[in-house]
């Protein structure tokens, strides 16, 4: 009972909360956070007085303009002035959202799991037959993955272990690390966070991860915390358009968006072999992006302005919503299905979504070109006798639209087939493929590993548009584009990422 004491005493009069994975270590800069907290809530709350006190002396203005008997015309100057003030400034516009900042996990090296010993793994866990092994040693081969991705602890057992409790120590894990680089890198402290989302597809406890989050960093009482499941590989445009949502609609300063994905209970153990995909492809990862409205009383300086947010889904489509769902086998274990008609599923809703994103980014020059080859297409359609011999038709450059792509992690075949499509050479699709050569598929956080990339090449310049598109169940593409506002970036900045002591050695061409 003393001992019960003690630890709660302890854990009161620590920043961070103790969890099963040891106490979060303190900032050594822990006041210094404190006072970029209070500034920002200082300013906000001037600002909030101060247009509290301007909206009363226009009112006090109209009373005495009324009770004088003066002219009418002079009514309508406290009436303008209080409209000025409640019309959002220029600088402060709705849809204006920043990113200061988004880190990325680096697992320990332990956690590392070669082809050849996962092969092994594989053979000695005793669920699967040869059958089944040789499928998924196939498929690993194929898709051009390395040998340094990782996997959590509770799949490195033999037999793996797939308890709550493992998804749990796997999502602190990853959260924890990847929290405190960000609150460390930008200089904002967990109590300024006004909004926090995260966002995980298969595992959903309760309390929820984001109240995990919320509570291991003693986040205000007000935080807007919400938690996004099932949303698949792109919940994260989905995470960020939840975060400008709510930097929009409540007087908060600092969003907070947290992409993973827990694999620990992702893993099928069964032999069907649509859904033993899931096992070649998916690995560890998480990323953590901090938003901001531009305009804000922060004192943060961001690195990128959202240009663009489009999502698109078809879910009404029968055959669509059902080319990748988690289901039960035929023996009752529980998987994720890929349906084999999931390529024409992808490329249907691609086209879809490109067809709602294309006008809103690409330049207006590119939409007079593309119109004319499409009129000009069209009327070689109607005079030509075979139309099968005029192929497939004009598409825009995408190339003019954005400098940076990040692309859906699926394999490397697949990288390089929608990347085709899209009109992108192999250093457009460079980033999404040493991601998932270098990582797997993490989800959504692959497309924030892959940002890192560009970072750690030195490619992304100011003014360059990064476009980062994720494609998930139900099915939906969503699509976020970002333009560098912050200075060039650095190189050298790599050693604080997930590319650290590794970036030399990328891209790796294929023998």
């Amino acid at each position: 009972m003393h001992a019960r004491r003690a630890r709660r005493s302890a854990s009161a009069s620590s920043p961070y909360k103790q969890t099963p994975l040891g106490t979060a270590p303190a900032s050594e800069s822990g006041g210094e956070h404190m006072d970029v907290a209070h500034r920002d809530h200082l300013l906000a709350a001037a600002r909030r007085a101060l247009g509290a006190g301007v909206l009363l002396l226009c009112l006090l203005a109209e009373l005495l303009v009324f009770a004088l008997g003066r002219h009418a015309a002079l009514h309508l100057v406290p009436a303008c002035a209080m409209l000025l003030l409640l019309l959002p400034p220029p600088w402060r516009s709705s849809g204006r959202v920043e990113l200061v900042d988004f880190p990325c996990l680096r697992p320990p090296r332990r956690l590392r799991i070669p082809t050849a010993g996962l092969l092994e793994h594989l053979r000695l866990i005793g669920c699967f037959d040869e059958a089944s092994v040789g499928f998924m040693s196939r498929v690993i081969g194929a898709c051009g993955m390395g040998d340094e991705t990782y996997f959590p602890p509770s799949l490195h057992r033999l037999p793996p272990s797939a308890t709550h409790a493992d998804a749990l120590a796997e999502a602190r894990a990853m959260f924890v690390p990847t929290l405190d680089a960000l609150f460390a890198r930008t200089g904002v402290p967990p109590s300024a966070v006004g909004a926090l989302v995260v966002n995980c597809s298969g595992f959903c406890p309760a309390p929820s991860l984001a109240a995990v989050v919320a509570g291991h960093y003693r986040m205000r009482d007000d935080v807007r915390a919400l938690n996004l499941s099932g949303m698949g590989c792109a919940a994260g445009a989905v995470g960020v358009d939840v975060a400008r949502g709510a930097l929009r609609a409540h007087a908060i300063d600092y969003a907070v968006v947290v992409s993973a994905e827990i694999v620990t209970v992702g893993w099928y153990s069964g032999r069907d072999r649509a859904k033993l995909l899931l096992n070649c492809f998916f690995r560890t990862g998480c990323a953590a992006a901090l938003l901001t409205s531009a305009g804000s009383a922060v004192s943060v300086p961001a690195k990128y302005r959202l240009v663009a947010l489009a999502r698109t889904n078809r879910t009404a489509d029968d055959r669509s919503y059902l080319s990748a769902v988690r289901e039960e086998d035929g023996e009752g274990i529980t998987g994720f299905s890929i349906g084999r008609g999931l390529g024409g599923v992808a490329r249907d809703l691609l086209r879809a979504h490109l067809l709602e994103l294309g006008p809103t980014i690409l330049p207006w020059h590119e939409k007079l070109r593309y119109a004319a080859a499409l009129l000009l297409f069209r009327r070689q359609q109607k005079r030509s006798k075979k139309p099968s011999d005029d192929g497939p038709g004009p598409r825009p450059n995408f190339l003019t639209a954005a400098s940076h792509f990040c692309l859906p992690s699926s394999g490397m075949p697949m990288i390089r087939r929608l990347a085709e499509g899209l009109g992108l050479g192999e250093l457009e699709a460079e980033a999404a493929l040493m991601t998932f050569q270098r990582f797997g598929n993490q989800s959504a956080a692959s497309l924030w590993y892959q940002l890192a990339y560009h970072e750690a090449k030195g490619r992304v310049r100011r003014g360059d548009r990064v476009w980062q598109l994720g494609m998930g169940s139900g099915p939906k593409a969503n699509s976020v584009v970002w333009e560098r506002v912050g200075g060039d970036t650095d190189p050298a900045a790599a050693g604080d990422g997930p590319w650290a002591n590794c970036i030399h050695r990328f891209p790796i061409r294929a023998s």
